[in-house]
């Protein structure tokens, strides 16, 4: 998500972060670091390289905590088991907040997990889709393409009786 935002020029704009929802990757206090295959693929499609690093080499585990209900407005699980935790985690769900990665992408279901399936190819374009299209619903929603339009004064968000231009830049984002 953080680089589809950064290739639109509204990094600065966006609060993007991962958690878990389990101690699976968290010892002693300390979270792992990137799981080397995943940091692989991340570097196969230009993410956390010298000059796209966005991170990357930075990041650890950290545990979702109660608070984080109210720094974001779209939390998102990847299968079943995150979205049962995460309402456990907050309590419920009373701002409607939580979502499925692939409601995104248009479909249902859980992203296929790796660790399981040993598919980065599949979890890659399971992610990349959802992004893609959590990122195109923010730009589209009204609450936020405003604030952005604002924020970016080239960016021409109106709406001539077509699709919404939503001032991307990179002609690889998907409008689907």
């Amino acid at each position: 998500m953080k680089d589809i935002v950064n290739k639109q020029g509204l990094l600065g704009h966006f609060h993007i972060e991962s958690s878990a929802t389990h101690t699976d990757e968290i010892w002693n206090g300390v979270g792992s670091p990137v799981y080397p295959p995943a940091r692989a693929k991340l570097r196969e499609n230009g993410i956390g390289t010298l000059d796209n690093e966005l991170g990357v080499s930075e990041k650890r585990a950290r545990l979702t905590s109660r608070a984080d209900y109210d720094k974001f407005d779209f939390i998102i699980g990847m299968d079943s088991a995150n979205m049962r935790d995460l309402r456990r985690i907050f309590g419920g769900d009373p701002d409607g907040k939580l979502f499925m990665m692939l409601d995104f992408a248009g479909r249902k279901g859980d992203v296929a997990d790796p660790w399981y399936t040993g598919n980065f190819d599949a979890t890659w374009r399971d992610c990349s889709e959802g992004c893609h299209g959590l990122f195109r619903q923010i730009l589209t929603d009204a609450r936020y393409a405003g604030e952005l339009s604002e924020a970016e004064g080239d960016l021409d968000w109106e709406d001539d009786g077509g699709d919404i231009d939503a001032g991307l830049i990179h002609d690889d984002f998907p409008r689907g």
